[in-house]
């Protein structure tokens, strides 16, 4: 099974640290285990020179050179004494600290390295970003109430014939549980939500018991994340124009690992930022360590999610907060 990565740069960064393992010297065979080999033909011993004594005849360039007969080829280059690789700040604290994590001559790179959900992340590591952004398979159920309001701090929108969170209010019910904007309900209170109108979800959940309301949620499928490096001036290679990615820089991680335009970003390492200015989502970035995850959508959905819902609303009641792992 191919090993699955957060990242481009942790793909190339995985796949030198194997080289440079496999050039490494093998471990000698254990005595337990021993291994017949049948004993040569005696052979007649070649005159020995001493070490200390230059052979007859050498020049004084000849006898000051060290042999470099036994010296292992070199193929690869030392990642941890380079400061620029891939456009990487190697020489970082963050991406040093997860480079020394990684056993010295270690033949099993990618299980060695911090992994996150399976994955091999030497760069990357175990960051809290990705972590943070993470969109889980499968489904979960979620138990609801309402404040003294009456209120779930929750707004639906049904669309393709299925239900979705179209707001998360900050600091109400429905941002304590954990839901984010663009989950799918599948049922409330054990009824089915396919083929709901907007108006129906509004009035079942209107009418739901204000003490308990369950819920089967699967985490935002039409999403999906990407996970950037910044490079040594701190950039990761992408204009944000209005909430959506405008353009992409050529040869930047942002290139690398497949960012799009006409995409919106949803999130910055788990935190929403939608309804933000373009220059306090910037801040945010330029705030973050070496290792960013964006969480995107694409701009036709994005734009029929967000339809009829006022761009004041969502910049004065949506959830920003980080949220908790």
């Amino acid at each position: 099974m191919a090993t699955l990565y957060p990242s481009l740069e942790d793909l190339r960064v995985d796949q030198v640290l194997k080289a440079q393992a496999d050039m490494a010297p093998r471990a000698p065979v254990s005595a337990s285990a021993p291994v017949s080999v049948p004993a040569p033909a005696p052979a007649a011993a070649p005159p020995v020179v001493p070490a200390s004594v230059p052979a007859a005849g050498a020049t004084l360039e000849e006898r000051a050179e060290p042999s470099k007969a036994d010296e292992p080829p070199v193929l690869y280059p030392n990642l941890s004494e380079l400061n620029n690789y891939m456009g990487l700040s190697l020489a970082s604290e963050e991406v040093q600290n997860n480079l020394a994590l990684i056993p010295a001559g270690s033949h099993a790179v990618a299980s060695g390295a911090p992994a996150h959900g399976g994955m091999a992340a030497p760069v990357t590591g175990n960051n809290l970003g990705v972590r943070r952004a993470e969109i889980k398979p499968g489904l979960r159920e979620i138990h609801l109430c309402k404040d003294e309001r009456g209120k779930t701090g929750l707004r639906l929108r049904s669309i393709d014939k299925g239900v979705f969170v179209q707001l998360v209010k900050a600091n109400s019910p429905a941002a304590l549980v954990g839901l984010r904007f663009g989950d799918q309900v599948l049922q409330i209170d054990g009824k089915d939500c396919a083929g709901w109108s907007t108006d129906r979800a509004k009035k079942v959940l209107k009418k739901a018991s204000p003490e308990r309301i369950a819920m089967v949620v699967r985490d935002r499928p039409f999403q999906r994340t990407v996970t950037l490096h910044k490079d040594s001036t701190g950039h990761v290679g992408f204009i944000i124009k209005k909430g959506q990615v405008a353009s992409i820089a050529r040869g930047s991680s942002a290139a690398r690992n497949g960012l799009l335009t006409n995409h919106y970003v949803c999130e910055v390492n788990g935190q929403n930022v939608i309804g933000l200015k373009d220059r306090d989502v910037t801040d945010i970035l330029a705030n973050t360590g070496d290792v960013v995850t964006l969480t995107i959508i694409p701009a036709v959905i994005y734009e029929h999610m967000v339809k009829k819902l006022s761009p004041g609303l969502v910049k004065a009641s949506m959830d920003h907060s980080v949220p908790d792992v």
